[in-house]
């Protein structure tokens, strides 16, 4: 299951948005402090929200506040009614997943690291490892459900992307170059969190020859992202391969003057020597990268005959749609389940 990492919805509408998941019976029956809610008479344990609340906020720097830990385990709350009404629904379509696709995706998810390292990130995410399997199963089930029902249904026409580029042309129109980036970086300091996961570097004779063989492997072939997974230390971009996302020009002067002048020799497809990263003020070396171009977009009106436009188009017409038609789809089943958040209506009867 994923769930939002980010607490931004106030008290009050995380409240009123949990009471409105409920099914139209209003007079809730009581339950046990240990069932948060039922669906469909399934139950939903105090304790699943309460692990899962514990996994979000681990390694935060600042407690929340009552309201706001009252907020983010009510939106917990709401995401595990979803999923229960999905997988309902994936059992009566045949969708559930399978003991192989788990296997299988729990077997990409782990291979950046090894099995030490992986059962620390579980430990610091306090998941056992049948729990992520279980958040496994639950994914690929709701993707498989979501796939089949709205997915598969959407249709966008060639007349759909003509129509929004003559009425978006001028977004079109880039003002300056942007660049598509990923990076591979070591650090040359110990885990700010005290933990040695085996494969951190944790000073700079360490960042340096482990960065030098990302380079050496790279020289030799090996696939740029599939490294970022295995040796880069920026846990926000190692996943997907390193990649860092599009950047203006002007974003680009704005980064230390040793990387922006490796990348504008680059041209798309390759990969900047090994740069040092340090304090200016200091002089100290904090770390080492390696960046790779991946397209370049020169500045000029893009044509909808370029390719890229009509994907981005195609993509950005699909994934409007598919969000709306989600949005009214998890209503739909919400509406046909028999929905009682206890926790909720707890919440709000000790607001009165």
């Amino acid at each position: 299951m994923t769930l939002n990492p980010v607490l931004k919805k106030t008290f009050v509408l995380a409240v009123m948005l949990a009471l409105l998941g409920c099914a139209a019976s209003c007079a809730l029956k009581p339950a046990g402090e240990d069932v948060a809610a039922t669906v469909d008479g399934r139950k939903i344990y105090r304790a699943d929200v309460e692990k899962y609340f514990q996994n979000q906020t681990a390694g935060a720097t600042q407690a929340l506040s009552d309201e706001q830990a009252t907020s983010l385990r009510l939106s917990i709350l709401r995401e595990l009614v979803e999923n229960e009404i999905l997988m309902h629904r994936a059992e009566k379509l045949g969708l559930l997943a399978t003991d192989e696709e788990v296997d299988r995706k729990l077997s990409e998810i782990k291979s950046p690291w090894s099995a030490e390292q992986f059962q620390q990130r579980l430990q610091e995410r306090k998941l056992s490892l049948d729990d992520f399997k279980r958040d496994i199963r639950r994914t690929l089930t709701a993707d498989k459900v979501l796939h089949k029902e709205i997915t598969s249904k959407i249709n966008v026409s060639q007349q759909d992307i003509a129509a929004y580029y003559n009425q978006h042309r001028a977004e079109f129109n880039l003002i300056e170059p942007r660049y598509h980036l990923a990076h591979i970086l070591v650090t040359a300091s110990p885990d700010a969190r005290g933990h040695d996961s085996g494969g951190k570097a944790r000073n700079e004779a360490e960042a340096r020859k482990k960065i030098q063989t990302v380079l050496t492997r790279l020289e030799a072939g090996e696939d740029f992202a599939s490294l970022a997974m295995t040796y880069s230390e920026d846990s926000a971009t190692a996943a997907n391969g390193g990649d860092v996302g599009i950047a203006p020009e002007s974003a680009l002067k704005q980064t230390d003057a040793a990387t922006r002048e490796s990348v504008i020799k680059l041209k798309p497809g390759q990969y900047t020597p090994i740069v040092t990263l340090g304090n200016p003020a200091t002089k100290q070396v904090t770390g080492f990268q390696i960046v790779k171009l991946i397209a370049l977009e020169p500045a000029g009106q893009r044509e909808l005959s370029d390719p890229r436009v009509e994907q981005e188009i195609r993509s950005q017409l699909q994934d409007h749609r598919e969000q709306l038609l989600k949005a009214a789809y998890y209503e739909v089943m919400r509406d046909q389940a028999k929905i009682e958040n206890y926790y909720a209506q707890r919440v709000l009867d000790t607001t009165r």
